[in-house]
């Protein structure tokens, strides 16, 4: 580390980094701050130095706030600061190094905070601090319980499963949008069902709140809702002097009026974003919190542009400047190389689907040979199927590849099963884990399980509800065991070291009895032990591992994969953030960027092209965007007659196009022809003429 621990960065990232002013009591006086982060510039530094800046001038870390949409995020914004506090506080000279901490105890992602502030108030809001938070999966199985118990299951009209349901409830709660609007703007088709889906939601949430329990949803509506009440909000916002927020082009307007009523003046507020990288629209997140960002306070915020990329060579910025300058809105900036010129971007044209396959497969090979290792280069999509014949020929020519996608570890059956027994001792009101939970006894199926759960409910407690209960005979010889295990951990002594094991040596059995590959699944069982060491109590493990799960699970990943090397397949949507050597992007047609599904909307369409802009910047030194001339129409077999044919995608624009070296197809005439062409032999315009002498 040099002396100035500012020294690495650049004069924007810094400018960024130490905005406000530092008064005579060691605080730092800071208005609103935008830091507009294009792609590749350096983001996660500038934002990491700005938090070391804070508190080498006397901010307390434990009075900084970071909220970040990943809790991977989050650890890597604070190894980072504390690297750079720890350091500049290692120079000679350097007073309070001894006293001064650079942990950062309010760093995560909002939904995790939002459980911490919750908890700390849960009274003042109506809930009581032991209640459960549930992920998606079980989000979708209680309102399919609900949805089924209002009758909307028998219906002589399809109405839409839990999934849609559960998705459309999401949407409308995040975006703050009524109903009708929800249905008429993403599910059409669901428009006539807006009673029905008013009914169901709001038996939905009466059920959560009967039950205490909080989904994903929820943890942000409470916190909204505590955060509206003028005293709360002074009151949790006292808790903090400054408010960083990472990817602020991704949140939702729940999320920024959270932070509107934390900061209403703006005051130690800094938000740090790409309006073109707003990508997630279908997750209720608005492109207009940070273009509006700066009007919302007076004077205006303090906007800071990085332009400097470190990623990508100069043709291929070239190329995106050119794509985005055409945004009908958007925060004005042109990227620059750092790391100087390259080669420009091919725009390939191939006759159709295994034309793209083997060009792609070509050019991976070609760029292995020259040096690149295939995790280094990596195949982007607008959609998942449009890398299916890509696949199968990848197959064929044995190159290994991953795509990114499928099933996370909390979805995995046993998975479940295991976190239910210990979900349902942390909250005996939690009917969709206690209900899971008892039909892993034999005999034990949802008529008993019901049975069960009315028992409990008319019991003081859960353990007198236990024993008031008669188990069906095949399960009676599990069943002391099921009891002995809750009673021990819901007792208020249980010490938390050990319940996983307890939990793990109760399951197994069950485990083995009930799936195939026990083996393997043992394994997962044995990693979630693991995990729960890292957590200080039951109720912080249960909840960060359903706000912030494992991305994959042994038994659902197939074979492990013994090879030297493996190519990239990913969507555009899955590979923000990242970056690759050579990437190779399939489709670029009207109808797939942009997608066909946002032709009538303008605003879909902007997305869109800041959808084709992500993609082109994960390039660092080599960039093919490929356009099939046909696609063959559905319906018939593979390769049948029927097809049509791919348009340019609009947003090739003559200045895009002007910044591509662009390629077509071999032609298979010329590449077969030997010799000198023979001269005219039959002169058919004369004949065309004589038909009418």
């Amino acid at each position: 580390m040099a002396a100035d621990p500012l020294e690495v960065l650049n004069s924007e990232q810094r400018a960024a980094a130490t905005w406000g002013e530092c008064d005579g009591a060691r605080r730092v006086r800071a208005g609103p701050l935008l830091v507009i982060a294009g792609a590749g510039t350096g983001k996660t530094q500038t934002l990491a130095h700005r938090v070391a800046h804070l508190v080498l001038h006397g901010v307390d870390p434990a009075r900084i706030l970071l909220l970040t949409f990943s809790r991977r995020a989050a650890e890597e914004m604070t190894r980072r600061a504390e690297r750079i506090v720890a350091a500049a506080l290692a120079r000679p000279g350097a007073a309070g190094g001894a006293t001064r901490a650079s942990r950062l105890p309010w760093a995560g992602t909002f939904h995790s905070i939002a459980n911490r502030l919750l908890r700390l108030h849960a009274r003042e809001v109506g809930l009581d601090p032991t209640f459960s938070v549930i992920d998606r999966g079980d989000s979708a199985d209680l309102l399919d319980v609900v949805r089924h118990g209002l009758g909307l299951s028998a219906r002589d009209k399809r109405f839409p499963r839990k999934d849609t349901c559960l998705a459309i409830y999401s949407h409308r709660v995040n975006t703050l949008r009524p109903l009708a609007a929800t249905l008429a703007a993403q599910w059409p088709w669901c428009v006539d069902f807006e009673p029905d889906l008013t009914r169901l939601f709001r038996a939905y949430v009466e059920r959560k709140q009967a039950e205490q329990l909080l989904d994903y949803d929820d943890l942000l509506l409470y916190w909204h809702g505590m955060v509206s009440d003028p005293a709360l909000a002074r009151h949790v916002s006292g808790l903090f002097e400054h408010v960083l927020v990472d990817e602020y082009q991704d949140t939702n307007r729940l999320q920024a009026g959270i932070l509107k009523a934390l900061r209403p003046e703006g005051d130690g507020l800094t938000v740090v974003g790409d309006d073109a990288q707003s990508i997630y629209s279908f997750r209720a997140a608005t492109v207009d919190n940070i273009l509006e960002f700066p009007s919302q306070y007076e004077p205006p915020a303090r906007v800071v542009t990085l332009v400097r990329n470190y990623r990508s060579t100069q043709p291929i910025l070239d190329a995106a400047n050119a794509l985005i300058a055409a945004a009908e809105r958007q925060h004005d900036k042109q990227l620059v190389a750092h790391r100087g010129d390259g080669a420009r971007p091919r725009l390939v044209s191939v006759a159709d689907d295994r034309g793209q396959a083997d060009y792609v497969i070509d050019e991976v090979l070609k760029a292995r040979e020259a040096g690149v290792p295939l995790k280094r280069q990596a195949v982007l999509f607008r959609s998942g199927h449009h890398s299916d014949f890509l696949e199968v020929e990848l197959t064929r020519r044995n190159i290994p590849f991953v795509k990114y996608g499928g099933l996370k570890f909390l979805e995995a059956a046993h998975v479940k099963d295991f976190l239910a027994v210990l979900r349902w001792a942390d909250n005996p009101r939690n009917r969709i884990a206690a209900f899971r939970a008892l039909q892993l006894l034999p005999g034990m199926g949802p008529v008993h399980s019901d049975r069960c759960l009315a028992t409990l409910a008319a019991a003081p407690t859960l353990a007198a509800g236990m024993a008031a209960f008669e188990p069906p005979a095949a399960a009676r010889a599990e069943w002391p065991a099921l009891v002995t295990l809750l009673s021990a951990l819901s007792s208020p002594t249980a010490a938390w070291p050990g319940q996983v094991e307890q939990v793990r040596d109760w399951y197994r059995p069950h485990l083995e009895r009930s799936y195939d590959a026990a083996g393997v699944r043992v394994g997962d069982l044995e990693q979630l032990v693991r995990i729960a060491g890292g957590y200080p109590d039951r109720q912080r493990f249960l909840t960060e591992l359903a706000l912030d799960p494992p991305q994959a699970s042994g038994d659902l990943a197939g074979p492990p994969l013994l090879d030297e090397d493996y190519l990239v397949l990913s969507t555009v949507h899955s590979a923000k953030g990242q970056e690759w050597q050579s990437v190779y992007l399939l489709n670029v047609n009207d109808g797939n960027f942009p997608s066909e599904f946002a032709a009538g909307d303008p605003a879909l369409l902007e997305e869109e092209r800041r959808l084709l802009y992500v993609a082109m910047t994960r390039a660092r030194d080599a960039l093919h965007l490929i356009a099939p001339l046909r696609y063959y129409v559905t319906q018939q077999p593979r390769y049948g007659d029927a097809h049509v044919y791919g348009a340019t995608s609009r947003f090739l624009t003559p200045e895009v196009l002007a910044t591509l070296e662009s390629s077509g197809p071999a032609s298979p005439a010329s590449a077969g022809e030997v010799g000198d062409r023979p001269a005219m032999r039959i002169d058919v315009a004369a004949s065309l003429r004589a038909l009418w002498d």
